[in-house]
């Protein structure tokens, strides 16, 4: 096994745990916040802007299993990198698009993407994801562990991540575990 760490921030962690999750190699994802200047921040801390913090993701994986370029991929394809301090309904800058990396391939490897989306033209609009060094990660409170599979008959749940899950699995059916499909 070659465990390995990346970190994102993508948007609320609710949605984005969720995908991850499904994800072959990935071995854990845990919601929480980083990138700010406050030490243990809450989460209504994090929602009122003022600690800095962003909402992320921080995924353990398998990189025999999965590589961190198919992280980015679905990375870029689970949020909208073009809005500054946006997802959907959300606004704040605990909502930016943000690759915090754990090691200079990490960083060489978020650049080169970037650059390659950017070139592609994928997006209407320039992207706005931060790649910035990785600094202490602090884990959201329980309840916003596992959140989506815990909860999915929860209106959010049912009418904001299913949604993302179903155009998730359409696109990266191969790339997720059996009891994801």
């Amino acid at each position: 096994m070659n465990i390995q760490t990346a970190t994102f921030g993508n948007g609320c962690f609710w949605c984005t745990e969720a995908i991850f999750q499904s994800i072959k190699g990935v071995r854990s994802v845990q919601s929480g916040y980083m990138g700010g200047k406050t030490d243990n921040p809450t989460y209504m801390e994090v929602c009122n802007g003022d600690t800095g913090h962003a909402e992320v993701i921080q995924i353990e994986f398998d990189a025999d299993e999965v590589s961190f370029e198919t992280l980015l991929v679905a990375f870029f394809k689970s949020h909208n990198p073009t809005t500054l301090n946006r997802q959907g309904n959300d606004v704040g800058t605990q909502y930016r698009s943000a690759i915090f990396y754990h090691s200079d391939e990490q960083k060489q490897q978020a650049d080169a993407i970037i650059k390659k989306l950017t070139e592609e033209q994928v997006f209407d609009k320039s992207i706005v994801t931060e790649v910035t060094p990785a600094s202490t990660f602090y884990i959201a409170e329980g309840y916003h562990q596992n959140y989506y599979n815990d909860n999915k008959m929860k209106p959010y749940c049912m009418f904001v991540i299913q949604p993302k899950m179903n155009k998730f699995s359409k696109e990266f059916h191969d790339k997720m575990k059996p009891e994801y499909l």
